[in-house]
């Protein structure tokens, strides 16, 4: 599957449950609509193994995590020296298997491209794996010439995000070319705001035009619940689960 389509956490509003699958755990339910979910709880805490391969067994075969990365490397240790804080979390979601999709990096807003330090910490990243990985940053630095040439350089996809954050460019992706990843978090309202139907046919036409890179589109909109119905429309739109 080419195109993959998501929200941030399964959790079903109730809105559009009866959309879904009457039985099963939510995100069996969820898995009966959607191709792929990102797992944002695993920033705050770390999950047992044993959850992660629960959570593997109750979903289809062809249906994939993304998980994001934990704080305590992104945001507390800002990347430096995180060797021992990575070997954990890939251990735990090995639990995944082969359902185990993108990893996702986001960093804080404050956090400025830095050559030696981002190089460092890619370079362990892939000692240690060499499965899809995203990266979402949030600096001006980041959007130049030198971190785009060092996001290839490790085969890392950069983000496109909406809202935009630290430049323009932000919205649309870079780096891998191998793999494309939208975070679709809400505008004007992050978290909270709908999105209509002219962004999201919109959307749907910019992932159209590279029909053959992997594609994968997370809504983040779910304080109201708006991220579910809009994730569905975009399948709609797209002709796909």
């Amino acid at each position: 599957m080419s195109i993959r389509i998501g929200t941030a956490g399964w959790t079903l509003p109730k809105q559009s449950a009866a959309l879904f699958a009457e039985e099963g755990s939510h995100l069996e339910r969820y898995a009966s609509r959607l191709s792929f979910v990102e797992v944002n709880s695993s920033f705050h805490r770390p999950h047992r193994r044993t959850t992660w391969e629960r959570w593997a067994r109750s979903v289809p075969q062809d249906f994939r995590f993304a998980v994001k990365m934990p704080k305590s490397i992104t945001h507390e240790t800002k990347l430096v020296n995180t060797g021992a804080l990575l070997l954990p979390f890939f251990d735990e979601i090995s639990g995944l298997g082969e359902k185990l999709g993108p990893v996702l990096v986001q960093l804080p807003p404050k956090l400025a491209f830095e050559e030696g330090t981002v190089r460092d910490f890619f370079g362990v990243l892939r000692e240690l794996r060499t499965g899809d990985t995203v990266c979402e940053p949030r600096h001006a630095s980041w959007f130049g010439g030198r971190a785009d040439r060092l996001l290839r350089e490790f085969d890392i996809a950069r983000v496109a995000a909406d809202p935009s954050k630290g430049s323009p460019r932000a919205a649309e992706p870079a780096g891998s070319a191998h793999l494309r990843y939208w975070r679709l978090h809400g505008a004007p309202r992050t978290y909270y705001s709908d999105y209509s139907d002219a962004f999201l046919q919109a959307i749907a036409e910019r992932v159209r035009q590279q029909p053959e890179t992997p594609t994968w589109v997370v809504f983040d909109n779910t304080a109201l619940g708006h991220a579910t119905p809009n994730a569905l429309r975009l399948c709609e739109l797209l002709q796909v689960m």
